[in-house]
Formats: C-alpha cells, sequence, structure tokens
C-alpha cells in the first residue's frame, strides 16, 4: 500500500515509544525522535542556530536572505513560507476553517483556536520569572521578557526606531508610508491597522463589550478596559528608569519619556511652539483657529479636545471615578489623583531650572517659570490686567460681571471662585487638613501650608528681578516690587489715600469707622490690628521674647529690639535734613523736627497751653493738680 493510499486509510502504523504519538510514515517518525533526543542536526551557516528538520533550516536561511519565494494574487503581498500564504489568503476569502466548541468562534488557524480555547479553561501555563505574570502563549511571555530586559530587536530603516514585537514595527513603516489600508464603510475614515478600525467601527454601533466588574462602567476598547482596571487596583506596570515614576498607560509613559529628551519634533506654523506628541499639535492649533468642536449636550459648552468635555461631563453626572488608597478622596479626573496622592508622598518631580524649587505637577512649574520670566499672557479685555496663570483671569473678570457663582450651604454667602468658597466653608467645620511634618501645626489651606513649611527650610525661591531681594512667598514679592513700581492700587473711599497692601487698606478704614475688632480679654482695650494685640497682652504676661546678644536685655516689640541694638552698633539711620542731626528711630526724628517747626500738637485742657512732646504735657499737667491740692490743704 502507498503512502498516498495509508493517508485515506488514516492508518499510522509506526508508534513512538517515548510518547506514544504514531505517525503515518518511518521517516516521519525519525523526524519526530529527534524532539526527544535533542538532536538538531541541521545546522545554520550565518548564524550557527541548529535545526531538526531541514524544512526549518531552509524556512530560516530565508530570514538572512531575505527571500520570499510566496506571492498572494489578490494583493501582491510576499511571504518566505507557504503555509504562512495559505493563512494569509483566509484573509481574502474569509475561510475559518477551525471553530471553538464552546463559543463557536471561527479561526483561521489552528495554534490560534488552541490559543484562543485557553481564554475559556483560564489555563496560563507560562509565568514571567520577573513580575510573575502569567500568558496564555510562549510567544507572549517571549515577547513580555523584552520590557524587563529592555531588548527591542526590531528596527525601523527610516528613523532608527526600535520595537519588541514585529507587528508594531509593521505598523509603524505604514506612518513612513502614509498607508492607511483599512477604510471605514461609515464614514470613510482610514486606519493602519485592522484592530483600530474595529474599535473605531463601535463609535458608529455605540457597542462597548468591556464591562469593569467594580464600577461598572463599559469601554469599547480592550486596551481601555486594561488601563481603567489599574485605577482600582492601583497597578503601575509602566516604570520610567531616568525618574523612577510609574505610569498605568503605557502613552502616558511613552509621552514623560519624552519629557527627559526635551524632544519636541512637532511645531506650530503659528506661534512656533514646540510639541512632543502630535495630538497636543492639533489640540494646540485650535487655539489659533478657535475651534471648539465637542460640546457638552447638558450646558452647551464647548470644548477643544475631546478628554475636556468627558472631565466636564462628571459635573453633570457627579461621576468621580478616580479614589485616592490613603484617605479616599474621589476625583473627577486621573490628572488630579495623581496630583493629590503626591501630597501623602511628599514627590515633587518637576523642578525649576533657575532656582531648583519642586513642584508636584507640571502646571504649577510651568506657572512658577513665569515668576522668572515675567511672562503674564492672559490679558483682561476690560481693564488690561495681566495674569500668569488663566484660572486668575477667569475669575478677576468675576470682578467686572459681578458673578458669584460658588454659594455656601451654611449661610447664603457667594463667592467669585471656588477656593474662597472652601476656605470660607472650613469656618464653619473648623478643618484643618494640611499638617507641617515638621512641627505638627494644622492648616486650611495647601498653600499657606507651602509658606509655613519654608520657615523650617528658609527657602527662598521668589527674587525680585530689580534689587535681587529674594522672599518665600510669591505674594511678598508682588508687594515689594510696588516699591520700585510705585504702584497702590488700593484707595481708601473716605479720603482717597491709596496703599500698596489691601490689608493696609482695611486698617486704614477703621479710622474712619473707629472700629476696634480685637480685644484684650485681661483688661479690655480694644484694638484695629490684631498685631497690637498681641504685643499688648505681653504687658500681662510680661513676656519679651525678642533678645539682645549683646547685653541679653529683652522687649515685647521686634521693632523695639531693633532700635536697641543700634545703641551697640552706633546706627543712627534718620538724619534730620534741616540741622544734620541724626537718630536711632523714626520717632525721636519726629519730636525733633517739631523744635524747627515750632509745631506743638499736644494741649493742656486745662489752660490750653501747647506743647511739642507728651511727657513735657504731662510734667506740666501735675502742676495743675499740684495747685487744686494745694488749694485743698
Amino acid at each position: 500500500m502507498s503512502l498516498h493510499q495509508i493517508a485515506h486509510t488514516v492508518e499510522k502504523p509506526h508508534l513512538c515509544s517515548e510518547c506514544g504519538k504514531r505517525y503515518q510514515s518511518k521517516r516521519s517518525l525519525s523526524i519526530h525522535r529527534r524532539l526527544h533526543s535533542d538532536e538538531k542536526c541541521f545546522q545554520c551557516s550565518q548564524c550557527g542556530k541548529r535545526f531538526s528538520r531541514r524544512a526549518h533550516l531552509t524556512n530560516h536561511e530565508r530570514s538572512h536572505t531575505g527571500e520570499k519565494p510566496f506571492q498572494c494574487s489578490e494583493c501582491g503581498k510576499r511571504f518566505c513560507q507557504k503555509v504562512a500564504l495559505i493563512m494569509h489568503l483566509r484573509t481574502h476569502t474569509g475561510v475559518k476553517p477551525h471553530q471553538c466548541t464552546e463559543c463557536g468562534k471561527r479561526f483561521c488557524r489552528k495554534d490560534s483556536l488552541n490559543i484562543h480555547q485557553k481564554t475559556h479553561s483560564g489555563d496560563k501555563p507560562y509565568q514571567c520569572s520577573e513580575c510573575n505574570k502569567m500568558f496564555i502563549h510562549k510567544t507572549n511571555l517571549t515577547i513580555h521578557q523584552r520590557v524587563h530586559t529592555g531588548v527591542k530587536p526590531y528596527q525601523c530603516t527610516e528613523c532608527d526606531a526600535a520595537f519588541i514585537k514585529k507587528g508594531s514595527l509593521d505598523t509603524h513603516q505604514k506612518r513612513h508610508t502614509g498607508e492607511k489600508p483599512h477604510e471605514c464603510v461609515e464614514c470613510g475614515a482610514s486606519f493602519i491597522c485592522i484592530q483600530t478600525l474595529t474599535v473605531h467601527h463601535r463609535t458608529h454601533t455605540g457597542e462597548k463589550p468591556y464591562q469593569c466588574s467594580v464600577c461598572g462602567k463599559r469601554f469599547n476598547s480592550e486596551a481601555n478596559f486594561t488601563t481603567h482596571q489599574r485605577v482600582h487596583t492601583g497597578v503601575k506596570p509602566h516604570q520610567c528608569t531616568e525618574c523612577g515614576i510609574s505610569f498605568s498607560d503605557k502613552g502616558c509613559f511613552i509621552r514623560h519619556q519624552i519629557s527627559h529628551t526635551e524632544e519636541k519634533p512637532f511645531q506650530c506654523i503659528e506661534c512656533g511652539k514646540r510639541f512632543s506628541v502630535k495630538r497636543k499639535l492639533t489640540i494646540h492649533q485650535r487655539v489659533h483657529t478657535g475651534e471648539k468642536p465637542y460640546k457638552c449636550t447638558d450646558c452647551g459648552k464647548r470644548f477643544n479636545w475631546k478628554g475636556t468635555l468627558a472631565i466636564h461631563q462628571r459635573v453633570h453626572t457627579g461621576e468621580k471615578p478616580y479614589q485616592c488608597t490613603e484617605c479616599a478622596a474621589t476625583f473627577c479626573d486621573r490628572g488630579n489623583l495623581n496630583k493629590h496622592q503626591r501630597r501623602h508622598t511628599g514627590e515633587k518631580p518637576y523642578q525649576c531650572t533657575e532656582c531648583g524649587a519642586a513642584f508636584s505637577d507640571r502646571g504649577s512649574l510651568t506657572n512658577h517659570q513665569r515668576i522668572h520670566t515675567g511672562e503674564k499672557p492672559y490679558q483682561c479685555t476690560e481693564c488690561g490686567k495681566r495674569f500668569i496663570v488663566r484660572g486668575n483671569l477667569t475669575t478677576h473678570q468675576r470682578v467686572h460681571t459681578g458673578e458669584k457663582p460658588f454659594h455656601c450651604t451654611e449661610c447664603g454667602f457667594s463667592f467669585c471662585d471656588k477656593g474662597s468658597l472652601t476656605k470660607h466653608q472650613r469656618t464653619h467645620t473648623g478643618e484643618k487638613p494640611y499638617q507641617c511634618t515638621e512641627c505638627g501645626t494644622h492648616f486650611s489651606r495647601p498653600h499657606i501650608l507651602a509658606r509655613h513649611i519654608r520657615t523650617h527650610t528658609r527657602e527662598t525661591p521668589y527674587e525680585c528681578i530689580e534689587c535681587g531681594k529674594k522672599f518665600s512667598d510669591d505674594g511678598n514679592l508682588t508687594t515689594h516690587q510696588r516699591v520700585h513700581t510705585g504702584v497702590k492700587p488700593y484707595q481708601c473711599t473716605e479720603c482717597g489715600k491709596r496703599f500698596s497692601l489691601k490689608g493696609s487698606l482695611t486698617v486704614h478704614q477703621r479710622l474712619h469707622t473707629g472700629e476696634k475688632p480685637y480685644q484684650c480679654t485681661e483688661c479690655g482695650k480694644r484694638f484695629s490690628l490684631k498685631a497690637n494685640l498681641t504685643v499688648h497682652q505681653r504687658i500681662h504676661t510680661n513676656e519679651k521674647p525678642y533678645q539682645c546678644s549683646e547685653c541679653g536685655k529683652s522687649f515685647n516689640k521686634k521693632d523695639a529690639l531693633t532700635i536697641h541694638q543700634r545703641v551697640h552698633t552706633g546706627e543712627k539711620p534718620y538724619k534730620c535734613t534741616d540741622c544734620g542731626t541724626s537718630f536711632c528711630d523714626r520717632r525721636s526724628l519726629t519730636k525733633h523736627k517739631r523744635m524747627h517747626t515750632g509745631e506743638k500738637r499736644y494741649q493742656c485742657s486745662e489752660c490750653g497751653v501747647g506743647f511739642s512732646l507728651p511727657h513735657i504735657l504731662a510734667r506740666h499737667l501735675r502742676t495743675h493738680r499740684g495747685e487744686t491740692l494745694h488749694q485743698r490743704t
């Protein structure tokens, strides 16, 4: 009987004594036995790799020569193996001869069916020795291990980009050729790979086949579903080798890596600004065109980016899918969660190259850098005032419109910005959630904590470009710069006097109103300034916290110590312009000047005589009291 006739009878007379597998021919059995003996008698002359079968060697040698003798008659694509051509032809004919007995799904290749069936059985026999991740197929494990080793064997000949998988290289090369062979029949959009087309189709059908078992949210792509699940598990498998930051999403990881290389290959032709990702350039160009293609169906507000619309819609739904694992705080978007988590970890990965100040998010660094450059890109169309941050401009514009959209549910007060409302609400709750790790003091607002921490570190990151003086707080720098510019934006409505500080105006207005809100609990005396009350209370406590390092004398006020220290240094910075006499303090100079002007501002209520100094008036008053006493005796 011939070998061909045995194929019809399915007779397999040749038995392997090792594993029991049967073969139609003795030759096939001999080849099979090499698997048990590890015999590989066919060697590649190029790389030395060995094979158990000649056919395997022949196929391998084509990887060196680049020979692809098998061509598809439909599309012209060529293959180095005949079996690969046969499988490829099924993409044209639609033939899928291998069917899953569990779910009925069909496949072009038997090995694809075998892999698929493991999704039903849950069998993942291949484990990564580095991270213990399990895989259904050995090939997937091999590819995965390259994540740990960093091996990228597939390199693009156009731009030298390297890839872990050959499929990724093939997809990448289509970007250079511009080839997009997969077209959507609904809208005509073209795509580089068929998987992207499949996901795109779901935007037309509304199909979202992947559902999260934790929160019930649905997704139209497996990749988005996998990334979303990491929100619940906290897994961040993509770690930057430069700074150690981990990411749950590969796209965010790739964009982050570009931040180290500072590579920004995509440039805006309008303003010259460069971007590391093409998508960001596309979104940026809408700033120039004014295009906002994404509209909220609830309030009609429009956005230039789809992601911003998705985050905005959560304002209406109240959805906050991102939860902090430390304190259970929830957030509308992942970026705010990441910023928040850095408060717990203390991580500040974004550092200013000018002064070394570090920040927990890139936006804060960008805003900070404008302090050094002086850039204020956001201008009010009403009054021309400019701002470093867009949010500050939005809040400022409400001064002109009178809009106060944030209302306190406790007392009905309204506010221009959400931050002011949050700060106000803490006056009702007494909440101070921000704690200093150095001394344990609590604060109601994060920036007050940040300012306080600088009292421990002595950090002064804000420098005046005029005189070089440095400050720990940007507000103090802004106030200081008014010394150079002479700007006094706060005006008293009663007398017209102007002030550089809003606090100074508030204190001044108490002169007109007579308001003294700060009262001493010991003697009942009232003060218009809290600082004056604090100094006054030291009279009762006899506290003198300011001590002279020269003689040990103590004082209850800091300025009293400063004046006293001039006794030791001999410094007399206050000089009379009339006679040239110098004084240690301004008050003594003021008294002295009255000698030149003849001013006698202190008048006796008994006889009307005027005096230049209050203590002389006090001495004079005793003469009246002495006369009265003499008359009584």
